[in-house]
């Protein structure tokens, strides 16, 4: 059975998704909405970083429907629109440890191979 190919209108929607997401301070955002709504203050706060900065990256994420508010009298939650979005960020996550524990791997070996000459060079000496 051949493999459905997703038409360009999707594969441009998903495009738009994932920069959207490729920012660190957006990431960051979202690692906290996913685990409670929170203000902006709040996540000025536990980011460190100023307000315009916060509002700003809340803007992109909710223009693009990842991020939602609500308000509560005068003060506005943010959330994620969908709690999917943990799991993606945790999916994400274990992605990126595979490929870290493998550029270690790598890493280690290339010490150990550099090593190896060094060694026998001191013992002839």
């Amino acid at each position: 059975m051949a493999a459905m190919i997703a038409s360009p209108e999707l594969q441009g929607l998903k495009a738009q998704f994932f920069q959207a997401l490729a920012h660190p301070i957006r990431i960051r955002i979202l690692e906290i909405l996913v685990k409670q709504e929170v203000r902006v203050q709040d996540l000025q706060r536990a980011l460190a970083i100023d307000q315009p900065i916060v509002s700003q990256q809340l803007a992109r994420l909710r223009s693009t429907g990842i991020v939602i508010s609500r308000k509560e009298g005068t003060t506005t939650f943010y959330g994620v629109a969908d709690p999917e979005m943990g799991d993606l960020l945790k999916v994400a996550k274990r992605i990126l440890n595979r490929r870290l524990v493998g550029v270690q791997s790598m890493l280690r070996e290339l010490a150990h191979e550099h090593a190896g000459p060094r060694r026998r060079a001191r013992s002839r000496g």
